[in-house]
């Protein structure tokens, strides 16, 4: 029989065995998430200190209504990235190319009707959302240049998720250099129309995020066919680009409760703007540029998801279910390492960061003031979304999606809505809502799965 200590030392060795293939996955995918934010935050400075606060309000207000729309079709690529994770640790490279095929056509075929939808009701609904009408002409603009190159976006991101799904990190990584690199370098051009260009102010913004996007998609296909890549668009995948109804039924099953879950996220944060912008467009830049800071320190969490969830995958398609706990210990111990470090450095040189895209001193002391209240609980958002991902990997997706909508719907909303209309803290009450939230769903997360899941049989969905 082990003694304590034994166990405690074959604990430690299973972690390490997992470990390094994590981190290796991982560096890749936390790079390419923050390069992917990039784009974003170089656009967020460019418009924010040379355009003006009004034109950043008005990029904040779009995107919850842009993540609203996108939800769907993001879900069902979460719910091919299950599939193909688990048909890789199988080996079993037919199934994998029939996902790609059905999840590519589909995708296509809903990122069209979402671009329709989008561009023809967009004015309707950024008023209907409250937008400040200083800032909603422009808003909708910006929005409906990126809507009509929505069918590209869709692809692009679907087929970078395929290849994360088969462990490869490294490419959509080099792929997101490609893309980064242009948008940043295409953003001063376009904006203020250098060698003859026109001068796009921040409309600017979004032409040098749909040209770099477009042009990183045809290097993808490029790049895939020229190394030989598994993945790669050739006739074992094109004779797939149809609608398999048995696979198309599976993804549904795992996509809608990730695409529902998601979709209530973006109606909670349109609340939330909308609370927001009563204060006035001065809260709703400070929201946007807190919610900029944020994607970074959430970036860990949420890369660290995404690879807990593959790895999971591959582990149940090879059948090796007692790698399961390995995989979520060290999910654990890198969510609090990494983000724990990443909280202390923006604290740190908080007043700093904000400044590279706030120049009027109330908006700036708007946004430190509420990033101060919410930073510190991305770590126990981590820790939630590591326990969700890991249910998701075997197909527990509707308790993960049921636990999120009520810590969300009856917790972060209501909180934030009583506590900024009915008591002094105002705009500050709204972000007393994400910790909130972050806490109660963490809390159900990791009861059902202590108590439930990891009492259930877990077999291959494919």
């Amino acid at each position: 029989m082990k003694s304590a200590q034994e166990v405690v030392n074959s604990q430690g060795n299973e972690n390490q065995t997992v470990m390094r293939p994590m981190l290796i996955f991982l560096i890749p995918l936390i790079l390419s998430n923050a390069l992917q934010s990039i784009g974003q935050l170089a656009g967020s400075i460019f418009v924010g200190r040379w355009v003006g606060v009004d034109a950043l309000a008005a990029i904040s207000a779009f995107f919850p209504l842009f993540f609203l729309l996108i939800s769907f079709t993001i879900g069902i690529g979460a719910g091919s990235s299950i599939l193909i994770g688990q048909a890789y640790g199988a080996g079993n490279q037919e199934r994998l190319k029939a996902v790609v095929g059905t999840t590519l056509t589909t995708t296509f075929v809903l990122s069209v009707l979402l671009a329709l939808i989008g561009g023809i009701f967009t004015w309707d609904i950024l008023r209907l959302i409250g937008t400040p009408e200083n800032v909603i002409g422009v808003s909708v603009h910006y929005a409906r240049i990126l809507f009509w190159s929505m069918p590209i976006l869709f692809l692009y991101i679907a087929y970078t998720t395929f290849m994360r799904g088969t462990g490869d990190s490294k490419t959509p990584f080099h792929l997101l250099i490609v893309s980064t690199s242009l948008n940043v370098a295409l953003l001063p051009f376009l904006i203020f129309g250098w060698l003859g260009l026109p001068e796009l102010g921040v409309y600017g913004a979004a032409y040098a995020s749909v040209i770099s996007t477009v042009l990183t998609f045809i290097v993808m296909l490029i790049y895939l066919k020229k190394t030989n890549h598994p993945l790669q668009f050739d006739a074992s995948v094109r004779q797939h680009l149809r609608i398999d109804m048995a696979l198309l039924k599976k993804l549904l099953r795992l996509g809608i409760p990730s695409s529902v879950n998601m979709i209530l996220v973006s109606l909670s944060e349109i609340a939330v703007i909308t609370f927001v912008n009563r204060f006035g467009s001065d809260a709703t830049a400070a929201y946007g540029a807190v919610n900029q800071v944020v994607s970074y320190v959430s970036m860990p969490a949420i890369s660290l998801g995404m690879a807990v969830s593959i790895f999971a995958a591959h582990a149940i398609g090879r059948g090796q279910q007692e790698q399961l706990a390995q995989v979520f210990r060290a999910g654990l111990l890198l969510n609090y390492l990494i983000g724990g470090f990443l909280v202390i450095v923006v604290y740190l040189f908080s007043q700093h960061i904000l400044s590279w895209f706030l120049t009027n001193q109330s908006t700036l002391e708007i946004a430190h003031s509420l990033l101060m209240i919410t930073l510190w609980s991305y770590l126990v958002f981590g820790h939630a979304m590591i326990v969700s991902s890991m249910m998701r990997a075997s197909g527990t997706v509707l308790w993960p999606m049921v636990f999120g909508i009520v810590s969300i719907w009856l917790v972060e909303v209501p909180v934030a809505y009583y506590l900024s209309s009915f008591t002094s803290l105002g705009i500050k009450g709204i972000w007393i809502g994400y910790p909130a939230a972050f806490f109660v769903n963490l809390l159900l997360q990791y009861t059902y799965y202590r108590l439930i899941w990891k009492k259930k049989r877990i077999e291959r969905l494919i």
